[in-house]
């Protein structure tokens, strides 16, 4: 991968191609994206819907996790999603903060933020609105949210640190996050690592899990704790666009390196760094 501004517009444009696709066409899809070659995200995505306020016009099936069901999310709560594309999760988290809270759902594509006020027009919902804006700089004012979620969309911010230093300016002093994210405990191969599809499908752009935890901890969170972690198995079928039968064969017999987490963590104070307190 190139710059980090070419990271972000190559994955602009892969999820800008994901929310013009009608519903059927995307239920349809091998991959919820078109064109066969990131059957991935079909392969971390969990099923919502069992969940309140679960919309299915809303659900693309990018998630890697349930963060909104470990959330702790209560009726009156600020709740924001960072990443929000169709809507989902910040339909979900609007269940359980009635309405006498807001949800705020941030996304830096704008066809999924046309998608997602389309979403919650349809559904009446005066308390779920939706920005644009980059992660990096989140649109907010600073301690204002009780909690933030995110689904499978923080391993794809180049700076992670500036993430998540800018989660812990939003939340308020005792608010807290769930953070669905792919992770790695070993190496990938090289030419996954490369691949521009893998990078946009949440895999080649997933660091150590070590690493993952010592940024959120860096940025001053407190109780983190991993709610939830599963395995994520890349099937020969999708493995084989990027390595030979010998390749595949060695990566198989490896034991699993890439892991969904769902993290929790809680701004207790002011501090954002790991010098404080």
């Amino acid at each position: 991968m190139n710059s980090n501004e070419e990271i972000k517009e190559m994955v602009k444009q892969k999820y800008s191609e994901i929310a013009l696709q009608d519903q059927e066409t995307n239920a349809s899809s091998c991959c919820g994206s078109g064109g066969c070659t990131t059957e991935v995200y079909n392969v971390m995505s969990d099923e919502y819907d069992h969940l309140e306020g679960y919309s299915a016009e809303a659900d693309l099936k990018l998630g890697c996790g349930l963060p909104t069901e470990f959330a702790k999310i209560k009726p009156g709560n600020t709740v924001i999603d960072l990443g929000s594309g169709a809507g989902n999760d910040c339909f979900v988290a609007r269940h359980e903060t009635g309405e006498t809270g807001k949800v705020i759902g941030i996304d830096f594509t704008p066809q999924m933020i046309d998608k997602a006020r389309i979403n919650a027009d349809k559904l009446n919902y005066n308390n779920v609105e939706f920005r644009l804006g980059d992660i990096e700089n989140i649109p907010v004012m600073s301690n204002i949210a009780d909690v933030v979620v995110s689904n499978c969309v923080m391993n794809l911010v180049p700076d992670k640190p500036k993430a998540f230093s800018e989660v812990h300016r939003i939340l308020k002093v005792g608010g807290h996050f769930s953070i669905s994210d792919i992770v790695l405990t070993g190496d990938l191969p090289e030419k996954i690592k490369d691949a521009a599809e893998m990078y946009a499908g949440c895999v080649a752009s997933a660091i150590q899990k070590e690493d993952y935890l010592n940024i959120i901890k860096n940025s001053g969170f407190k109780n983190i704790a991993i709610q939830k972690e599963k395995p994520i198995i890349i099937p020969n079928d999708i493995l084989k666009n990027y390595l030979n039968d010998d390749e595949i064969e060695t990566y198989n017999s490896n034991k699993n390196i890439i892991f969904s987490i769902t993290v929790y963590g809680e701004k207790l104070d002011e501090c954002c760094g790991p010098t404080c307190c």
